[in-house]
Parts: C-alpha cells; sequence; structure tokens
C-alpha cells in the first residue's frame, strides 16, 4: 500500500453499479472573481483525466460557479483518459485526477519517483454500458461469453458479423466501438470479459471521447459499443443498451441494477485523485475538493452515475480531513465488486 494509511479508518461503501449528442464535449471551465487578483494560493485549480469521471466533476464546477458567481476559483476540466491523465497527475502537471480504476502500480511508481503524494478518493459507481444503435431489433441481452468472444485478441479479423456471436443474429457486419488504451474504461472492460487489462482485440474504431462513441454507434445500425453509463443515459433515446448475462440471467444497467450488486462484472468504482502537496498550498483547492465531495452524492444521480450511501461520503469526508494518502487497492484494479466486498478500505 502507498502513503500512510490510519489503521483505525473503515469505510463503508455502497456498491451497486452503476453522453450522446448532448454529451459534454472537453472544454474549459474557468471562473474568477475580477476583484480579487490571482494569487499563490489561488491559482486556477487543474482537473484531467477520465472521460467517464468528467460529466460529474464538470456538473461540480457548473454548479460551485452557479453557486458562488464571481467568488469560485478559476477551474480547468479536461479528460485525456484514466492512463493519460495519471501520466501528467504523477508528473505534478494537474491537481486532480479523475479516474475510472484505482491508480496501478506503474502509475504508483511514477508518482512515487516525482515525490507525489495523493488522496484516493471515491466519488460514485458506474455501470460500464454495452451499446447498439436504436434499431438494432435482434440484439436485446448479450452473455459476458459472448463478449469475450467478440473482444478477444484472436477475434481480430476473424468475428466480424452478428451472425458469428448467435447464430439466429442477422449476417451484418459487426461495427466495433470502444475506448482507447489511455481509457480506465478500456482496462477495466478489458480486465472484466477477457480476464486481463489491457488485451483484447484491435480492429476496432477506439476513441477518448465517450461522447464520440455515442456519435458513432446511433449513426451505424451495425454498430456495438461500450462506455460509461452517463453517456448513455444522456443518448437512451438514440441507443440501446444491452442487458448482460454473467450467468445469471441478463441484467440491464440502470442505478438502482448497480446499487444492488445485480449488474455484474461491470460495476465499477470512480475516483478523483487529489495532489495532496498541492492540496496542503492551496486553500482554493482545499475548498474546492470538500465541496466536491458534500455534493457529490447528489450530483452523481444527476449526471447518471449511482451515488454512495450516505455514511460513505461520510466517512469519505473524515478521509479527507485527515489527508490520508495512498491507496488501498495495491495497484490492481479489481472487477466484479459488490457493496459486501467493499465494506472496508483498511482493517
Amino acid at each position: 500500500m502507498n502513503g500512510s494509511i490510519n489503521p483505525g479508518f473503515v469505510l463503508t461503501v455502497g456498491l451497486g453499479f452503476l453522453v450522446s449528442c448532448s454529451a459534454p464535449a472537453p472544454e474549459t471551465t474557468t471562473t474568477q472573481s475580477p476583484e480579487t487578483p490571482t494569487t499563490a494560493n489561488q491559482t486556477a485549480i487543474k482537473i484531467d483525466g477520465s472521460s467517464t469521471v468528467y460529466p460529474l466533476s464538470n456538473e461540480v464546477v457548473e454548479e460551485l460557479k452557479f453557486e458562488r458567481s464571481e467568488a469560485a476559483p478559476a477551474i480547468s476540466v479536461e479528460f485525456s483518459g484514466t492512463g493519460g491523465g495519471f501520466r501528467k497527475f504523477c508528473a505534478g502537471e494537474t491537481d486532480i485526477n479523475g479516474a475510472s480504476r484505482p491508480i496501478l502500480s506503474d502509475e504508483m511508481a511514477v508518482c512515487a519517483e516525482n515525490g507525489v503524494e495523493y488522496l484516493e478518493l471515491p466519488v460514485a459507481f458506474d455501470a460500464l454500458t454495452v451499446i447498439v444503435h436504436e434499431d438494432n431489433d435482434w440484439a436485446e441481452t448479450i452473455s459476458v461469453e459472448e463478449l469475450a468472444a467478440i473482444w478477444e485478441p484472436d477475434a481480430e479479423g476473424q468475428l466480424t458479423r452478428w451472425q458469428q456471436v448467435r447464430p439466429d443474429w442477422p449476417a451484418r457486419s459487426l461495427n466495433l466501438y470502444g475506448a482507447d488504451v489511455d481509457s480506465g474504461t478500456y482496462d477495466y472492460f478489458t480486465e472484466a470479459i477477457i480476464g486481463e487489462s489491457g488485451v483484447s482485440r484491435k480492429d476496432y474504431t477506439d476513441e477518448v471521447d465517450d461522447a464520440r462513441i455515442v456519435r458513432a454507434v446511433r449513426t451505424d445500425p451495425d454498430a456495438l459499443g461500450f462506455l460509461g453509463f452517463a453517456y448513455y443515459q444522456e443518448s437512451q433515446g438514440t441507443l440501446k443498451a444491452l442487458a448482460i448475462d454473467n450467468g445469471s440471467g441478463p441484467v440491464e444497467p440502470s442505478i438502482e441494477t448497480v446499487s444492488s450488486g445485480q449488474y455484474r462484472p461491470l460495476t465499477r468504482p470512480l475516483f478523483i485523485y487529489v495532489n495532496k502537496q498541492h492540496l496542503e498550498a492551496s486553500s482554493s483547492l482545499q475548498d474546492f475538493v470538500l465541496y466536491y465531495l458534500t455534493n457529490a452524492e447528489f450530483l452523481a444521480r444527476t449526471v447518471g452515475y449511482t451515488p454512495l450511501p450516505s455514511e460513505a461520503y461520510s466517512a469519505i469526508l473524515r478521509r479527507y480531513d485527515q489527508r490520508i494518502a495512498g491507496t488501498v487497492f495495491d495497484g490492481a484494479a479489481p472487477t466484479n465488486l459488490t457493496l459486501e466486498k467493499l465494506t472496508q478500505l483498511e482493517q
């Protein structure tokens, strides 16, 4: 485990699993009081990382701007994928990294080399969603085994038609869309479906921006893709989500099936990682992270993610107040998590 952890700290996390044409595109959101010049303690807050976490972080920023108007700090919100974001974060270039998986061992090593300590703060849960075109009238469900057959490396150039997945599906082209290799969504999907992170066929259209996956699938009747639930929810009028069968029957992605633990293995936690040194040097960053954690429960549901239970956010706030650095995942990104499995971050 990296960083100092309070051995008495226990975090109860509710893990249930848990945009579209109007999904927000990456942008820079800035707000600063004209009456309060930027000082060393009020420099612009830089957020990067996961495109999945982006809608939540952007919503937090917009809510803060609405509430505080000119008094809000200058904040930039961008995304370059979880992995791309960690490269910047561990180099000390950003203050906060949104992540759709926990920090990995090699990223931990880079942070350590650069003297970057971090707070690992869960903020919500996502239902990684498998989508098709709204006019697709043959596929309603898909099994984990079928997804593995589609996405495994040996399928490259070989499994190219829907009928090869199920004999009663049409002999139409199967066009695949998904996250790029820098994305935590790609890491998690391949780990959960293939059994090894970062391993899949390469002949698919990859995107760092989930909104571009939405646009591609909604215009391609033969498409199949995967992305974060918030992007599907905002575009569900033009997309269809497939129910996932892990051997216990098909389950549709939703806030409710995430909360109940039924939607597996594509339920995943979402995080923000905060640079501890930057935090200690900036009252604006301290106030913003506090605002983020205080409002995440409501705003997660607003953008389409599953909020943690109230008691979990209270525990995370205590973790933040105590400035407990490091990760509890030991450099791995576990899949198939449930509420019961994630009742404690520390013994």
